[in-house]
């Protein structure tokens, strides 16, 4: 392990145990060391994010788990966190998160019935486009350690689970998997599970689960088929993005997709 990979958990650490102070980029900076802008850099390449991004991120995951685990209204959660305007707070949580803070607080029970649904499902194939446009990314994803449940994968914008993803399917074993017509461009494979049995709380605070992310950026040319992705569960790592978007809402999405034959990505 490098100086600079210990540098950057140590980092990674302290901004979780401080996730509740103002936490400005010199400050970060300073406490390993370095410049704003060589710290910047460092950060970047070893998480796909800048260091307040990241911030702003685990801010939100830590609004995720005060909206279900206290009785604080929105308003105290977001001058929680530090986000001063609540209509800023409602906004950033509502794009990166697939709902309102509100409707986050009231899905406990709908995330059930969509594990539910999902575990007497029989047909997993969802509806092919019939001249696609575009190239097809295929790939196969296995775990280090037994799983049964459903994979959740998704192609995102950038290397963090937040917001829809631009293509995602969910598969109910591990195995092969595809994207049909994805659009020429760069993206990001991230995925994680939910095993069968799960409780609403952990479906929807996702902390535990086994996750993958690819490394480096696919990209997707156009004409060409790209080359296959072969991906690999683990526990969660310490550099792990939080995972921002609700599983359920993709859940959800999945399901009516499967059973309405409707030709929508998410």
């Amino acid at each position: 392990m490098t100086t600079t990979t210990t540098e950057i958990d140590e980092i990674i650490a302290y901004i979780h145990q401080h996730i509740y102070d103002p936490l400005p980029l010199a400050r970060l900076a300073s406490h390993v060391s370095y410049s704003p802008y060589h710290f910047t850099r460092l950060f970047k390449e070893r998480m796909g994010i800048s260091p307040m991004y990241y911030v702003s991120s685990i801010r939100l995951q830590k609004a995720k788990d005060l909206l279900l685990q206290t009785n604080l209204s929105v308003r105290d959660i977001s001058l929680e966190i530090g986000q001063q305007s609540l209509g800023t707070f409602t906004t950033r949580f509502t794009e990166r998160v697939g709902m309102t803070p509100a409707q986050f607080r009231n899905t406990a029970h709908d995330a059930s019935k969509h594990l539910q649904s999902l575990e007497q499902l029989r047909d997993w194939h969802t509806p092919y486009f019939c001249n696609p446009r575009h190239p097809t990314l295929r790939g196969t994803i296995s775990s280090e350690h037994p799983f049964s449940g459903v994979v959740l994968i998704g192609l995102f914008p950038k290397p963090i689970p937040e917001g829809f993803p631009l293509h995602g399917t969910l598969i109910g074993s591990l195995g092969e998997f595809e994207f049909p017509n994805v659009e020429p461009g760069i993206y990001y494979l991230l995925a994680t599970t939910i095993s069968w049995g799960t409780g609403a709380i952990d479906m929807l605070l996702p902390q535990s689960t086994l996750r993958t992310r690819s490394r480096e950026a696919v990209v997707v040319s156009p004409g060409t088929d790209p080359a296959p992705l072969n991906v690999t569960l683990h526990p969660p790592a310490l550099d792990d993005p939080p995972i921002l978007i609700s599983l359920p809402v993709l859940m959800n999405h999945f399901l009516a997709r499967v059973q309405n034959r409707e030709e929508y990505r998410v």
